[in-house]
């Protein structure tokens, strides 16, 4: 299985984006077929996309974010969602006690990649690279 991050994921979405071409090219070539995405990413990507409505006080400056919104949720729906189970959440706290030096939505993305043996697709090699035992890699270039 191979899990997208929200970076990824904005790039697979955004067909105006320079990568997208290349990533849906990888996608496509990948001899693993089993993509999805975890939860975490799905708020992530939500929170972005309602903070930004709700930043525009214009009506008519709204349209577009919502088409985006729109656009995000048609695409998800294609994909499998993969849930924060009780295994990820204590296989976080056990990432937190060994003092991995990431954030709270990172370390459940990284949970949630472990406790489901999966490949993490990201840009964040830096940070996501101090986790034990997750197999992370960016397909952006």
């Amino acid at each position: 299985m191979i899990l997208l991050d929200t970076d990824h994921l904005s790039v697979l979405v955004d067909r105006r984006d320079l990568r997208h071409a290349l990533l849906k090219e990888r996608i496509e070539a990948s001899v693993d077929q089993e993509f999805a995405i975890p939860i975490v990413v799905v708020e992530e990507q939500l929170r972005g996309w309602l903070a930004r409505i709700h930043g525009l006080r214009h009506f008519s400056k709204q349209v577009p974010a919502y088409d985006r919104l729109a656009e995000l949720i048609d695409f998800l729906s294609d994909w499998q969602i993969i849930p924060l189970t009780p295994l990820a959440a204590d296989h976080c706290q056990v990432l937190r006690k060994l003092g991995v030096p990431i954030g709270s939505q990172d370390l459940k993305i990284a949970a949630i990649s472990i406790v489901n043996d999966a490949l993490l697709l990201s840009a964040n090699l830096r940070d996501l690279r101090q986790v034990p035992e997750l197999m992370v890699e960016s397909w952006l270039g």
